[in-house]
C-alpha cells in the first residue's frame, strides 16, 4: 500500500509543480498588467509588484492546477488500466484516492492562509508600491495627457518643461467639510514625500478660488500637500471586508453590530419625538431618507463581514473540492489524453461550481441568504464527487 502511495504522490508532485509554475506565471503577469494599467505604472516598477502580486496568483493557480494535476495522473493510471490491475488484486481503488485527496485538504487550508495574506500583505505593498511612484506617474501622464487625475485632486497643464510644469490647474476635491478649491499658478513642481505619504504640489505665482466665490492671489511659493494614502486603508472601521485580515473580522463584526445597534436606538428616540411633537412631516423629509441610506449601509458592512470568513474559506476549499470530483471523473474517463479529461473535468465544474459561488455571495452579501450559503457550490461538487467515487468503488 505504500508502495502505491508513494507512486501517486510522486506523479502528482511531478505535475502538480510543473502546471503551478506555467500557470502561476501567466496568473501573475495578467495581475501585474491589470495593476500597472488601473495604476499607471511605469513599467520600471512592474519588477516590484511581483513579490505582492504573487499570493493573490497562487489563489487563483492552486486550485486549477491541482485539478490539471489530478486529471493527468489518475487519467494516465486509468488509461494504462492500472486501476484495472489494482481492483483485479482484490485492493479497493480507494487506495490510489486517498492520498490525493489528504493532500488536497492540506492544500486548501494553504490557499485559505493565502487569501489572508493576499488581501492584508499583498494589497498594501502594491499601495506602497504605487505612492513610491506616483510622481514619475504624475510627470509621465503630464507630459503625454496633460493631465493627472486621482481620488482627491486633479492637476492640468499646459505643458511640461523638465520637471517643471507650465501653467497648471490644480483641483482639490471636497473633504468633509472642507469645499471644492481651484488654483492655477505660472509654474509648479511635484515632489513626493515618501515618509508621510503625501504629494507636495509646490506653486509660484497664482489665484486660489474656493467654491462660493471666495478668491485669493499669492506671489512666490506655495505649497499644498495631498495625502496620497487612502484614509480607510489606516482605519479599519472603514475598510472593505474583503482587505481585512480574518483575524480582525470577529472583532470589526462586534463593533459593526454595535454600531448598529446604536445608530437605531437614537433614530427611535428621535421618531419617538417627532411623533411626539406631531411633526409627522418630518419622517418622510429628506433628512430621514439619508438617515435610511446610511443605516441601510451599516447594515450591508456588517453583512459583508459575515459573509467574508464564509467565502475565503469556501474557495479555500475548492482545492479539495475540485480533486473530489477530478480524480474519480478521470478514472471513469479512461482516456490517456491528460487535456482532453482536464477540460472534460473543469468545464462542468466551470459552469456550475463558478456561478453558484457567486451567485451566494452576492445574496449573502446582500442580506438575502444567510453566510452559510456561499458553501452552495462546494456542497454541489462534494455530492457530485461522492457519486463518482462510489461509482468508481463498484465498476
Amino acid at each position: 500500500m505504500r508502495i502505491l502511495t508513494r507512486y501517486i504522490l510522486a506523479e502528482l508532485g511531478k505535475w502538480f509543480l510543473l502546471s503551478l509554475a506555467a500557470l502561476t506565471g501567466m496568473f501573475s503577469i495578467i495581475l501585474v498588467v491589470d495593476k500597472a494599467l488601473d495604476k499607471g505604472l511605469p513599467p520600471g516598477q512592474l519588477l516590484r509588484l511581483m513579490p505582492y502580486i504573487l499570493p493573490e496568483a497562487l489563489v487563483f493557480a492552486v486550485p486549477v492546477t491541482l485539478l490539471l494535476a489530478t486529471t493527468t495522473v489518475y487519467s494516465r493510471v486509468a488509461g494504462s488500466n492500472e486501476v484495472v490491475a489494482i481492483k483485479a488484486l482484490g485492493v479497493s481503488p480507494m487506495v490510489i484516492l486517498w492520498p490525493t485527496l489528504a493532500l488536497s485538504f492540506l492544500f486548501s487550508l494553504g490557499t485559505v492562509v493565502l487569501y489572508d495574506v493576499a488581501v492584508s500583505w499583498g494589497r498594501d505593498g502594491v499601495r506602497r508600491v504605487v505612492v513610491d511612484s506616483v510622481e514619475e506617474i504624475a510627470y509621465g501622464m503630464l507630459r503625454t495627457q496633460r493631465q493627472f487625475s486621482r481620488p482627491g485632486f486633479d492637476i492640468n497643464v499646459r505643458e511640461v518643461r523638465d520637471d517643471r510644469l507650465i501653467g497648471p490647474t490644480l483641483t482639490l476635491k471636497p473633504r468633509g467639510d472642507t469645499p471644492p478649491t481651484t488654483i492655477t499658478a505660472e509654474e509648479a513642481i511635484l515632489r513626493t514625500d515618501r515618509e508621510h505619504d503625501v504629494l507636495r504640489v509646490i506653486l509660484f505665482d497664482g489665484t486660489v478660488m474656493v467654491e462660493g466665490g471666495v478668491t485669493g492671489r499669492f506671489h512666490g511659493r506655495e505649497v499644498y500637500e495631498i495625502p496620497l494614502g487612502d484614509p480607510r486603508d489606516v482605519d479599519v472601521a472603514s475598510k472593505s471586508p474583503s482587505s481585512l485580515p480574518m483575524r480582525v473580522i470577529p472583532e470589526e463584526i462586534l463593533r459593526q453590530q454595535a454600531e448598529i445597534d446604536r445608530y437605531q436606538e437614537e433614530l427611535a428616540g428621535q421618531a419617538a419625538y417627532q411623533m411626539l411633537c406631531g411633526d409627522f412631516e418630518g419622517l418622510v423629509s429628506r433628512e430621514w431618507r439619508t438617515r435610511e441610506k446610511l443605516a441601510h449601509h451599516r447594515r450591508s458592512r456588517l453583512y459583508r463581514l459575515r459573509t467574508e470568513p464564509y467565502r475565503r474559506w469556501s474557495a479555500g476549499f475548492s482545492c479539495l473540492c475540485f480533486v473530489l470530483v477530478g480524480a474519480p471523473m478521470a478514472m471513469r474517463l479512461r482516456n490517456a489524453q491528460p487535456l482532453t479529461s482536464f477540460f472534460l473535468c473543469f468545464i462542468p465544474i466551470l459552469l456550475v461550481y463558478y456561478p453558484a459561488l457567486m451567485y451566494a455571495v452576492d445574496a449573502a452579501k446582500g442580506g438575502r441568504f444567510p453566510p452559510q450559503a456561499v458553501w452552495t457550490g462546494n456542497a454541489i461538487l462534494l455530492l457530485w464527487g461522492a457519486f463518482l467515487i462510489r461509482r468508481v468503488r463498484r465498476y
